[in-house]
């Protein structure tokens, strides 16, 4: 287990939380009360500023709940928040429903976050890559059904 640490802008607002051991995403709440028509995105506020270990990033994933339920998602799934970046973790949500407006009040859960161990790489340009059993196939070129 690694030591995140976080600020919040408002003592009252609640820190993440993992619902039941051995979950991997910790539940991010909104620190404010809004509402996103059908159709429509907004920036939610958390009130949350963390800073990660070098060697590590946060990822903002949806809630699956969310998701079936209401038709919420978050448009750049997963968000990446970087071991360097100190900012408010902020939540860009998408409302897919084509009918209801969705309502968000302060201390709703509207994402998780999953801390992992990145690597970073150093890119080497070579003339031809080497073969694989796959090559250059892409979308698709797997097909749909075992065979």
């Amino acid at each position: 287990m690694i030591e995140v640490l976080i600020t919040r802008s408002d003592p009252s607002l609640s820190l993440p939380a993992y619902a039941k051991p051995g979950d991997a995403g910790a539940d991010l709440c909104s620190s404010e009360d809004l509402v996103i028509a059908p159709g429509e995105r907004a920036l939610v506020s958390t009130g949350l500023s963390i800073a990660l270990p070098d060697g590590f990033a946060a990822f903002v994933h949806p809630r699956s709940g969310l998701a079936i339920k209401s038709g919420i998602g978050i448009v750049n799934a997963p968000g990446t928040i970087d071991s360097g970046y100190r900012g408010e973790i902020k939540v860009i949500v998408i409302n897919h429903d084509r009918a209801e407006d969705f309502v968000i009040k302060r201390g709703d859960r509207i994402a998780q976050l999953v801390i992992q161990r990145v690597e970073s790489a150093q890119f080497v340009e070579v003339e031809v890559l080497p073969e694989s059993a796959r090559g250059a196939g892409g979308f698709g070129s797997t097909g749909v059904a075992h065979e």
